[in-house]
């Protein structure tokens, strides 16, 4: 193993005593769906806005391919894992296809959408790393959580990307708690 691969792992496994930390402090603080604006960041936390781009396709239930500036980006949605429905090397998982699905009903072809990045744009597979947000008669929506909230998804916090982590990990319990989707679903 590599000195890159390990440094990941690290972040990796810190990033889920991070989120294990966050499901202990929304238990205490009783958060569920009602949590604050997503479209409104933490007060703290320096905004980098991607800006606009226009959904090309839906890969997969946490994967897409944007147009961003007249050039198309696949783009890994930011502090989620849906089941795997692509891997080349593993199975279609429990509530895969359904995730994927989902993200279609949302993430129509041609709709524009607000982009958001984190601290790290790109994954280790160079995929950009983004917050989508879409426009709906509500206001707007993110949707990485609404995924999550659904049931479609889990919380995945690989740091430093975690500015939407209270909100996502919240949707999380939400959706549990609710046994909506996979958490219903899928053993």
């Amino acid at each position: 193993m590599n000195t890159c691969q390990t440094s990941r792992r690290a972040r990796v496994q810190r990033s889920v005593r991070t989120c294990a930390g966050w499901h202990a402090a929304l238990l205490i603080a009783g958060c569920g769906v009602n949590s604050p604006d997503v479209s409104t960041p933490p007060p703290d936390s320096p905004i980098e806005h991607v800006g606009t781009a226009v959904v090309e396709e839906v890969v997969d239930g946490d994967t897409i391919r944007l147009r961003i500036d007249g050039s198309t980006e696949t783009v890994r949605l930011i502090a989620i894992d849906t089941p795997e429905t692509k891997h080349p090397t593993k199975r279609v998982e429990c509530f895969g296809p359904e995730a994927s699905s989902f993200l279609e009903t949302l993430l129509v072809t041609d709709t524009t959408v607000r982009v958001e990045r984190d601290v790290e744009p790109r994954d280790a597979y160079g995929r950009l790393l983004l917050y989508v947000f879409l426009r709906t008669d509500a206001g707007e929506m993110l949707v990485n959580r609404e995924v999550v909230l659904r049931g479609f998804a889990r919380p995945l916090m690989i740091e430093p990307n975690t500015r939407y982590q209270q909100q996502i990990v919240a949707a999380a319990f939400d959706a549990q708690r609710h046994a909506r989707g996979l958490w219903k679903h899928c053993k």
